[in-house]
C-alpha cells in the first residue's frame, strides 16, 4: 500500500518520537561522495562510513542509500547483510534530511518529514542546491510504506533535537532561533511545532552549540538523553578548549532543569578530546561555488557526544586522542547494559559531522 502524506499532526493522532534508547528495527545511512566536502574524492570518508555501518550492524540491521554513480562501489565495500538502495542525494547527513520516525501505542509507524535547507538556506547554508536531500525523507518513507507528516514552511534537522520519549525535547537556541531556519516564527511558535510533531509537552533550551559555522549549534554534539530523567553533557574544565564556554553553560542549565514529568535531571559528564582535531595543510577538496570551503587550521567539531544508541550497543567516535579511552569508559558508565564500540571518525569530522549526524534510527513497533 502506498504511503499517505498526512495533513494532521502526530500529537493529534497519538504518535510520538521514541527515545533513541528504545528498541530499533533498523538504522539508515547515506553513502558520502561529494568531492567539494569529502577530501580525496570521498574515499577516506567512505572507509570511515563503512566501519560505522559495520559496527552498527552487529546490533541492528543497516540500510545504506547511495547515488547511482556510487552504487557498485558502495555495495562492494559493505558486507552482504547491509542493504543498499540507490537514491539521489546531495550529501550524506541522513540524521538531518531523513525522516524522524514516530510510533503509537497500537504498534504503528509514521514519520515527520521536516523541511530541509542545508542548515540555513540562502542565509548561511553549507551547500546549494539541497533539493535531493529534501526528498530523502519522503523516499525512505516510500520504501518503508510509512505515512508521513510534512512540515511546509518549518525547517528542522534531526540533529538539532533529542527526546526522552516521555514528553521532553532537548534543543539549542543557537540553532532553532537562527536566521536561516524559521525567522518568521517566534520562540513560542517553534515550541508548538516541536511539541505537535514530536508529541512533547516540554522543550528544554540549551544556549549555544559547539559548531556555529556548520549546523548553527546542533544539540547532538553537546547533550542527549541516555534514559528518561538522565542526560549526558559534554564537559571540560580546560578554558583553552574551543568547546569550554558552550559545555559549561549547557552543564549548568541541565543541572537546573526538570523534564516533562517533573523529574530533576541527572547529568552525566562526558569529556572532550585533549587535542583539537584540525584541518592540516593541503586538503584535496574540489572548489564549488556555494559550498563552505575547508581551510588549513580550521578546528573541527570533534565531540565524543555525537554517538548513536542502538539496541544492545552504543557506537561512539574516536579520534586517536589521549581521552579516547576515557570517553568510552564514561559512555559505558552511562549504559551499563550495552556494549560500547569506538570507531575512528576523524574523516567524518573533516566533513563536518559525526556518527549521530550520519545515522537515523527506525524504531521497532
Amino acid at each position: 500500500m502506498a504511503k499517505r502524506i498526512l495533513t494532521t499532526n502526530p500529537k493529534a493522532d497519538g504518535f510520538r518520537m521514541p527515545g533513541e534508547y528504545e528498541p530499533q528495527e533498523k538504522v539508515w545511512m547515506i553513502w558520502p561522495q561529494r568531492p567539494d566536502n569529502w577530501r580525496d574524492g570521498g574515499k577516506p570518508a567512505q572507509a570511515a562510513f563503512a566501519e560505522v555501518a559495520k559496527a552498527i550492524s552487529r546490533f541492528t540491521p543497516m540500510n545504506v542509500v547511495v547515488s547511482q554513480q556510487q552504487y557498485q562501489n558502495c555495495r562492494r565495500q559493505l558486507p552482504p547483510e547491509i542493504s543498499v538502495y540507490e537514491m539521489s542525494n546531495n550529501d550524506a547527513w541522513v540524521r538531518d534530511c531523513g525522516p524522524t520516525f514516530l510510533v503509537n501505542d497500537a504498534g504503528e509507524l509514521r514519520a515527520a518529514d521536516w523541511d530541509f535547507n542545508a542548515w540555513g538556506g540562502l542565509v548561511d547554508g553549507l551547500y546549494f542546491p539541497w533539493d535531493q536531500d529534501d526528498l530523502v525523507a519522503q523516499k525512505i518513507c516510500e520504501i518503508e510504506k510509512v505515512d508521513s507528516y510534512p512540515t511546509p514552511g518549518f525547517v528542522l534537522e534531526g540533529g538539532s533535537i533529542h527526546v526522552d520519549g516521555e514528553g521532553t525535547v532537548l534543543t539549542t537556541e543557537m540553532c532553532l532561533l537562527s536566521e536561516g531556519r524559521n525567522p518568521h516564527l517566534s520562540r513560542e511558535e517553534i515550541e508548538t511545532y516541536l511539541c505537535d510533531y514530536l508529541n512533547c509537552e516540554k522543550v528544554l533550551w540549551l544556549g549555544d552549540g559547539i559548531d556555529p559555522e556548520e549546523t548553527n549549534g546542533h544539540v547532538d554534539d553537546v547533550a542527549c538523553f541516555v534514559r528518561p530523567g538522565e542526560v549526558a553533557c559534554l564537559y571540560t574544565e580546560d578554558e583553552n578548549s574551543p568547546f569550554y564556554a558552550a559545555a559549561q553553560d549547557a552543564y549548568k542549565r541541565l543541572t537546573e532543569m526538570t523534564d516533562a514529568k517533573g523529574r530533576q535531571l541527572k547529568v552525566h559528564k562526558l569529556c572532550c578530546p585533549v587535542e583539537n582535531v584540525t584541518i592540516k595543510g593541503e586538503f584535496a577538496i574540489d572548489y564549488v561555488e556555494g559550498t563552505l570551503p575547508r581551510e588549513d587550521g580550521d578546528i573541527c567539531i570533534a565531540s565524543y557526544m555525537n554517538f548513536l544508541i542502538t539496541n544492545g550497543g552504543v557506537i561512539a567516535p574516536q579520534y586517536g586522542d589521549v581521552n579516547d579511552a576515557l570517553a568510552l569508559e564514561q559512555i559505558q558508565g552511562m549504559f551499563p547494559d550495552k556494549e560500547v564500540v569506538g570507531v575512528n571518525t576523524v574523516e567524518v569530522v573533516y566533513g563536518g559531522g559525526n556518527i549521530h549526524c550520519i545515522t537515523q534510527q527506525q524504531p521497532k513497533v
